[in-house]
């Protein structure tokens, strides 16, 4: 009788698992028929899974990990902001109405921008925490954001870097449904939207140099050196990427997550120069070097892509690091003031004109 028992408690277990990693919707979904012969047919997906272009070890072992959740527990000094975040309101009347070109930070990697005339959203993610889980993982430092998905105007498209929860949110997908026109993300990601409900005629995928217009401005994914993965779907089943915006008459190069590597060069000399950088520059650990850049390396990153001004990102919204919040900024400053780069350090919701004569340089974290 007591194996019994324990045999269908194992059973009931196992069945709860299967259907949380198969049906519960922020885990995402399985990429189309179509889709899976296009993966297959790029020359990234080799051995059944995505690569990058040069070798990306991983090691993280149970020692690392076990060091990672003692600190993790302790905690880091100064891991948030102990005050309010400094946040500018959003005035979509005057985002829609004035010409000029626009960048506005959200915090972290999301960005609002309008260029040529085409507003773009990267990345977004409007909830409280980055997590499948609500309640459940790191939370967003600030209350409030510039604005809500409510707020913002009617949208030519969203670009999505890769699959990981604090770049491509299930809640803000879902919001967003009715408010954007298209959606270009990279290989593979197509199958998380659809199983959200977006319909797949409305969703462009780009392998590595792939390009797509969107009303005079193209759009072309470039390389980054990352990995993908969440929940219910195979780590390397999709793939990552950094991102060229270039209308003409400005050029915006987005990183994506990345660790350093060649790849940086070779987008700076097929599509450089760029009148703005938004470039991954926090969340890093020694760890994980191969995956994601140090602020140093990151300023190095922009003069490899020929940036003539650049906003640093990934940092200013959760914890995803043992580093303390402001290091990310702080260690970007300095080094922009040894490479002499041009660092642009909006507060969150602060719009930023690209190709402008100054950028904003005021130290709000302090």
């Amino acid at each position: 009788m007591k194996l019994f028992i324990l045999v269908a408690i194992i059973a009931v277990v196992a069945l709860v698992i299967y259907l949380i990693l198969n049906h519960y919707p922020p885990l995402g979904g399985k990429s189309s028929a179509e889709s899976q012969k296009r993966i297959q047919a790029s020359p990234q997906f080799n051995n059944g899974k995505f690569q990058n272009q040069i070798p990306t070890p991983m090691d993280y072992s149970l020692k690392d990990t076990t060091d990672a959740l003692i600190k993790t527990i302790k905690g880091t000094p100064n891991s948030r902001p102990k005050g309010s975040m400094p946040v500018e309101p959003f005035d979509s009347k005057a985002f829609t109405e004035n010409e000029e070109d626009q960048v506005i930070w959200f915090g972290h990697s999301t960005l609002l921008l309008k260029v040529g005339g085409v507003k773009l959203l990267i990345d977004p993610v409007f909830s409280p925490y980055a997590s499948p889980v609500r309640f459940f993982g790191p939370k967003r430092y600030s209350d409030n954001l510039p604005a809500e998905i409510e707020d913002l105007p009617e949208l030519d498209a969203v670009i999505i870097s890769h699959d990981h929860y604090d770049h491509l949110d299930y809640a803000s997908i879902r919001k967003l449904k009715g408010k954007v026109k298209h959606f270009v993300v990279p290989l593979g990601v197509a199958g998380h939207l659809t199983k959200w409900g977006i319909d797949s005629d409305r969703i462009t995928e780009l392998d590595w140099w792939d390009e797509h217009p969107i009303h005079g401005v193209t759009l072309t994914s470039t390389p980054a050196r990352h990995f993908s993965g969440r929940g219910g779907s195979a780590a390397g089943a999709t793939l990552w990427s950094s991102w060229v915006i270039d209308s003409g008459q400005t050029r915006i190069y987005y990183s994506g997550d990345s660790g350093y590597g060649p790849h940086f060069k070779e987008i700076g000399d097929k599509f450089g120069p760029f009148d703005l950088t938004l470039i991954e520059t926090g969340q890093y650990d020694e760890k994980w070097a191969n995956i994601h850049m140090t602020p140093e390396e990151s300023l190095q990153a922009n003069l490899d892509v020929q940036g003539k001004a650049m906003i640093p990102i990934h940092w200013g919204a959760f914890t995803l690091a043992l580093h303390s919040w402001t290091d990310p900024i702080e260690r970007a400053t300095r080094a922009a003031e040894l490479q002499n780069v041009v660092l642009a350090t909006p507060k969150i919701g602060e719009i930023v004109t690209t190709g402008a004569s100054e950028y904003s340089s005021v130290n709000w974290w302090e």
